[in-house]
């Protein structure tokens, strides 16, 4: 799973974070004259002319036939997806672009990660997007998520991660269980000595028996 998904470095402006990771466009107009052309090889040229690694789904398919209304990147990319029906996510590293169709819908269960330890990492990973959908679902510990394939790989890799991270994490409820103390009671003549896990914690008072022995005590909470 990746660790860093965060955007390169463009020397654009304009950051919308809450659409998964920041894709930084100008805000000048893209100008794009096309008379006929193939609509993912007009996606990869768009990526191009940004500085932008682009994934198009071979689900994507049309043409683009006349000219594009000068429009700003953003305007533009919503335009394409508006218009063929397609979807776009941004990871921080790669612009992915689908059908609609191929968007997909999880059940995911959450236990023993809770709901928002889930949706914090999603936001400090800047996975979470608020045009696809994360909620919470019917049941004990359920997560409802659906968006375009790259977002769900994205949802269901974290969620994977924390749930072997919460596994792996020691029980601190066992590790600070105390042990069972071994406690003895020396008895040499008129005097008598308690030893209490291996160590001796001083003599007791002389009733007891008038020769060497040794009982050995209950610990604390086994009487």
């Amino acid at each position: 799973m990746k660790t860093v998904l965060y955007a390169g470095v463009f020397i654009f402006l304009g950051l919308v974070r809450t659409l998964g990771a920041p894709l930084s466009l100008p805000s000048t107009p893209y100008s794009y004259t096309v008379l006929d052309q193939d609509l993912a090889a007009a996606l990869q040229e768009f990526g191009n002319n940004l500085n932008i690694r682009v994934n198009v789904s071979p689900e994507v398919k049309g043409r683009i036939r006349g000219r594009m209304p000068d429009l700003a990147p953003r305007e533009f990319l919503e335009r394409l997806t508006g218009l063929y029906n397609l979807q776009w996510y941004y990871d921080g590293l790669v612009l992915y672009v689908s059908d609609a169709h191929e968007a997909q819908s999880r059940l995911l269960v959450l236990n023993p990660i809770t709901l928002n330890a889930f949706k914090s990492a999603l936001d400090s990973l800047d996975i979470s997007d608020e045009r696809y959908v994360v909620r919470a679902a019917p049941g004990d510990g359920l997560v409802f998520a659906s968006g375009p394939p790259r977002f769900i790989a994205l949802v269901d890799e974290t969620l994977k991660g924390l749930v072997a991270e919460a596994q792996a994490r020691p029980n601190l409820t066992t590790m600070e269980k105390p042990a069972h103390e071994s406690v003895l009671m020396l008895f040499r003549g008129a005097s008598s000595t308690v030893i209490r896990g291996g160590r001796p914690e001083g003599p007791l008072s002389s009733a007891a028996p008038q020769q060497d022995s040794v009982v050995h005590a209950p610990a604390p909470g086994q009487r």
